[in-house]
């Protein structure tokens, strides 16, 4: 377990090491940014294996005064929730470097900018200082733009700008949410655990107030409706790895402190803001589903996808029942794992051969045959996305669902709509990109491509690993999420809303 704060600091230290050797071998520069993920995989996955939880909730790791007439301090802690979070982190890094082997511009530098990000989540997921918590997502969030701005492809400088400027005015709320909450409390400290104590001096209306202004700023990060719209078009303009890590970890950064700084905190919102997130989250998964039914470009269909697969995230967190949060917390690593896996065939294994994200393009190269390894694994993806029993988005979305159903029926059935409306934009996908009528193949679409990498096939067979794993044992995760919901930590929650 203490060795968990390595994460961190192997990621920073990875990402100085790249930027050093990648002016000298591009190869070296892949090796150990891949070594570094490897390392950071290695200690989460071992914490994980030896965890016992603590039934207080969080697991301090590191408590040292930082700024002491501010009550900030280095605070990192962890719990079942967090742990989950971490394993996702060091899969989807893992995996992105993976299928970004073939960059070619910049190496060093971008997996310099890819390791920052990466060592500013890892921060975010074992925060318990709600300053510290800030820092480490501010750090996350500015390698995107770059990441996004230099090695992007359509309307990256937008897609970049867009991305930022809406995490940033997120931040920003929430931020003044946290200013608001330490100054009118009384607390003495930025500690989450502090700052919960010290939240229920507040008045019933500043509980409100201040619960919009965090929420609604994390939620912006998490593509909440009508929130959403930096997401399809940053996940479209960056590259593959950039993708992965957009949708994979990056959009549950907003969901993760919506989870541990939002609800916690203000207990006594809840009953006021629920319908109206709710019917935001619902509202998001239908009509992001019913946007990515009718695109054309193949990336901006996984976009709207994520928007959509979120909205079930956002439910889950809001409906604030043992079952729904925990289906909540599976559906962040669920949904990190297949997007990641989406976007790595689109962007990385489909684009870069054929150079089209055009499904009326690509219907007409028969990549089902020609590429028979990626339409394997897009329908291996995309069955997993749709939430098919053995995948890991099965058991993640039932559980949201059955969690919802107790707090309203009309939110759990509209819900269940959106999962029809993702099986129908999947199959569509599935059947235009790779398995279109044989006669609608131009001799002039029939040139070579490209054989599939190796590090292609290792990156795709731990993703889909990964989900299979999981969808066949949830219990694995379940096991680490339910006790930290049970714990003190989120009493309040659970109690402070209608069953």
């Amino acid at each position: 377990m203490n060795a968990l704060p390595c994460t961190i600091y192997l990621s920073f230290t990875g990402a100085l090491l790249t930027l050093l050797i990648g002016k000298r071998s591009a190869l070296g520069a892949r090796i150990v940014a891949l070594a570094t993920a490897l390392l950071g995989l290695e200690i989460t996955l071992s914490a994980a294996f030896n965890y016992i939880p603590n039934p207080r909730g969080l697991t301090t790791l590191v408590n040292a005064p930082w700024i002491s007439h501010l009550g900030i301090h280095y605070y990192l802690a962890v719990d079942g929730i967090s742990l989950t979070l971490l394993i996702l982190t060091g899969l989807a890094t893992t995996a992105g470097i993976l299928f970004s082997w073939n960059i070619e511009d910049r190496v060093g530098e971008f997996f310099a900018l890819y390791l920052v990000l990466i060592g500013g989540v890892y921060g975010v997921f074992m925060s318990a200082d709600a300053f510290l918590f800030f820092v480490f997502y501010e750090i996350a969030i500015v390698p995107k733009y770059f990441l996004v701005a230099i090695w992007g492809s359509k309307n990256k400088e937008y897609g970049a700008m867009k991305l930022v400027l809406y995490s940033f005015v997120g931040s920003s709320l929430v931020l003044a949410g946290l200013i608001w909450t330490y100054a009118a409390s009384g607390a003495s400290s930025f500690g989450l655990p502090d700052l919960i104590q010290a939240s229920s001096h507040l008045t019933h209306i500043q509980h409100i107030e201040i619960f919009g202004l965090i929420f609604f700023g994390f939620a912006t990060l998490a593509g909440l409706f009508p929130l959403h719209t930096w997401a399809p078009t940053g996940h479209v303009a960056a590259p593959t790895a950039a993708s992965m890590l957009l949708a994979g970890v990056v959009m549950k950064l907003g969901a993760y402190g919506c989870l541990r700084v939002a609800l916690p905190l203000f207990p006594q919102a809840i009953d006021f803001w629920q319908p109206i997130i709710a019917c935001l989250a619902v509202l998001g998964i239908i009509y992001a589903g019913l946007i990515a039914l009718i695109q054309e470009d193949f990336k901006y269909v996984i976009g709207y996808s994520s928007v959509s697969h979120m909205g079930f995230v956002i439910l889950g967190l809001i409906s604030c029942n043992l079952k729904s949060l925990s289906g909540a917390v599976l559906q962040m690593f669920s949904h990190g794992i297949i997007a990641g896996l989406l976007f790595a065939v689109v962007g990385r294994m489909v684009y870069e051969r054929t150079h089209t994200r055009n499904l009326n393009e690509l219907k007409t190269m028969g990549l089902g045959k020609r590429l028979p390894f990626v339409a394997c694994v897009f329908v291996i993806a995309g069955l997993a996305s749709m939430g098919m029993p053995a995948f890991s988005g099965f058991p993640a979305e039932l559980t949201i669902l059955i969690g919802t159903w107790k707090v309203s029926a009309v939110w759990a059935t509209a819900a269940a709509v959106g999962i029809l409306i993702s099986a129908a934009f999947t199959l569509r996908a599935i059947q235009l990109a790779f398995f279109s009528d044989a006669k609608s193949v131009t001799s002039a679409n029939t040139h070579a491509f490209a054989p599939i990498t190796l590090p292609e096939k290792l990156g795709s067979i731990l993703l889909i690993g990964t989900t299979l794993i999981i969808g066949l044992k949830p219990d694995l995760l379940f096991n680490l999420i339910n006790p930290a919901l049970q714990s003190p930590y989120f009493e309040n929650i659970i109690k402070g809303v209608t069953s």
